[in-house]
């Protein structure tokens, strides 16, 4: 496809400076652009690229202000990376969609399947499952008995979906995931050994969730498992049973959360966050990376870090006390040697 940059200012309802009738063909990143391509400038650190890069389109944000001439053209928009999710969407929506189902997929008789969908190769679909208007479900996935998918819903690859879980309108499973698998449910026995609780419950997927490649969501061991509308999850990631996550929620990858803990709307966990279970996360809460959750947090929109999760500010002043410790460390035995040699001089007196 081709655009100029002015039809695209004209679809992001930005304004452009410099030539309005350049034209891109593709997307490139703004410190690797070539002639032709469309780039974006939003974190701050980059701005140094706008001067040098080879992009013949660049997406800024409506308050930048070049210190020196630019070679390119500048697109000036409300929110340059929202723009340029924008137009990747509309990339990926114009891209032609797989329809059929593969004689070599197996698909039980009692089964529903809607209109338009794409059913691949080695895909199994159980008893009484229904699978939505215009789904993609790619190989070697598993879909189990009495399992419902809404529409327009993507499964790649090599996913599981255990029986009785139930995923809504507009989701992508990414290759790998798997949904409904058994919480970590085992009763100890007087002679040391562990017995199985059956775990009978399900998960719920609700419409606009993401999931990401080789993410695990357990069923509930009784009642259900739930992943709100438009939560995100990244790869590597393991919720066990009963946990419930809020709207719009976002947890980045190799995050755990512990069974039957309670995470509220708007919230966002950094990388390798672990939570304890039986807990609840107020609404917007923000957690940094490799933080420990081991108590519920309460108070809404607040920013935490550390392991136990500390307020961010005051997490900052352990770690730089943290830092200066061989120092302090050095100075205590300094000052132990002075107060010894004190008493020895008080003593002699």
């Amino acid at each position: 496809m081709e655009f100029s940059a002015k039809q695209i200012a004209e679809f992001l309802k930005g304004t452009v400076i410099g030539n309005p009738e350049v034209l891109v063909t593709s997307l490139s990143k703004i410190e690797e652009g070539q002639p032709g391509t469309l780039s974006f400038l939003s974190n701050p650190k980059y701005t140094h690229y706008i001067y040098t890069t080879q992009a013949s389109v660049v997406l800024v944000n409506k308050d930048f202000e070049p210190e020196k001439e630019l070679q390119t053209t500048i697109i000036k928009v409300e929110d340059a990376y929202q723009s340029l999710a924008l137009l990747l969407n509309m990339v990926e929506q114009s891209k032609p969609k797989k329809r059929g189902i593969d004689p070599l997929a197996f698909i039980s008789p009692s089964a529903t399947i809607g209109e338009n969908v794409y059913i691949a190769p080695f895909v199994f679909i159980g008893e009484n499952a229904v699978v939505g208007d215009n789904t993609q479900i790619y190989p070697h996935t598993f879909i189990g008995d009495n399992v419902k998918i809404g529409q327009n819903t993507k499964l790649y690859a090599g996913i599981k979906v255990y029986e009785n879980c139930a995923i809504g309108n507009n989701c992508i499973l990414h290759a790998g995931v798997v949904i409904g698998s058994d919480g970590f449910g085992f009763a100890p026995e007087s002679d040391g050994s562990y017995k199985k609780i059956p775990q009978i419950g399900n998960v719920i997927v609700e419409d606009e969730v993401e999931i990401g490649a080789n993410s695990t969501i357990d069923c509930a061991t009784m009642g259900s498992s739930i992943l709100h509308k438009g939560v995100k999850i990244d790869n590597l990631v393991h919720l066990a049973h009963n946990v419930e996550v809020g709207n719009n929620t976002a947890m980045a990858a190799q995050c755990g959360v512990s069974g039957s803990t309670k995470i509220g709307k708007n919230c966002v966990f950094a990388g390798q966050v672990g939570l304890s279970g039986h807990i609840t996360i107020a609404d917007g809460t923000i957690i940094g990376a490799q933080s420990g959750v081991a108590s519920s947090v309460k108070k809404p929109n607040e920013i935490f870090l550390g392991s136990p999760i500390m307020p961010v500010a005051r997490t900052r002043k352990v770690y730089a006390v943290t830092r200066s410790l061989p120092e302090m460390h050095a100075t205590i035995i300094e000052l132990q040697k002075e107060i010894k040699n004190l008493k020895e001089t008080i003593k002699n007196l």
